[in-house]
């Protein structure tokens, strides 16, 4: 049986209950000229999909919640296509959707994120507390913290990694299609994104993203793709094991 709930019937849902529920969030904003809107949505999607199959693997019954497409989205809003939402609406989704899932039988939710804006980072963690205050339980490993930072890639580890080959090796694992073939003509973006946003600058031109996109693009690789796919899903497989057994 699919680990999508958006796939299942409702007598499906109802066999799952109970199940660690993983709810992937992302962002409709630009991702250079070569990935789409929705690349976070693919990252994440992708992710919990991995990591719901080794729980179910190892005994633990596991569903992939539908993802949250929309976020706080501040750096991308000049770029065509970009859709952001206030913090406090963004938090309150979030916040809302898990207590939904709680109420629909999934005690247990692992947020599962690929949109890294730290004002999205600070809407995650401000839902899951809230969340939590009402009786879920619920975990974000956030990957821009050690220790899962250290473990995905030296792209990522130096901040440079906005549609670049971090992003664009996961994209190209999962959906190849939606790569455009101009990838492979980009130059490389060594402007650090997190050392742009501590010096207080605001958006990706700003910072030195005039296409929206930061890294090695025409460095990735559906086989680094594989083996980034491979370390996120352990980092939300741990998380949900770790929140189950709470």
């Amino acid at each position: 049986m699919s680990v999508f709930l958006a796939e299942m019937t409702f007598e499906d849902a109802v066999a799952h209950a109970g199940a660690v529920a993983l709810l992937p969030t992302g962002a409709t904003e630009a991702h250079g000229p070569h990935l789409p809107l929705n690349t976070d949505v693919v990252i994440s999607r992708e992710g919990a999909m991995r990591a719901a199959l080794a729980l179910r693997q190892e005994g633990i019954d596991a569903v992939v919640l539908p993802p949250l497409a929309y976020a706080v989205t501040e750096f991308a809003a000049t770029f065509g296509g970009t859709i952001s939402l206030p913090f406090e609406t963004a938090k309150a989704m979030i916040r809302d959707v898990i207590l939904g899932a709680v109420r629909a039988g999934f005690p247990a939710v692992v947020l599962c994120n690929a949109h890294l804006e730290p004002d999205n980072i600070r809407a995650l963690k401000t839902a899951m507390d809230e969340a939590n205050a009402q009786g879920a339980k619920v975990a974000f490993p956030d990957v821009t913290r050690k220790p899962h930072a250290l473990r995905l890639g030296e792209e990522f580890r130096s901040g440079a990694c906005h549609a670049g080959r971090y992003e664009s090796s996961l994209v190209l694992a999962s959906r190849p299609d939606l790569v455009r073939d101009k990838r492979a003509g980009l130059a490389p973006n060594p402007s650090s994104l997190s050392v742009a946003i501590r010096e207080g600058k605001k958006n990706f031109v700003e910072a030195g993203g005039p296409d929206a996109y930061f890294g090695w693009p025409a460095d990735a690789s559906v086989a680094e793709g594989e083996q980034l796919y491979a370390t996120m899903a352990d980092i939300f497989s741990n998380a949900a094991k770790e929140l189950v057994a709470r």
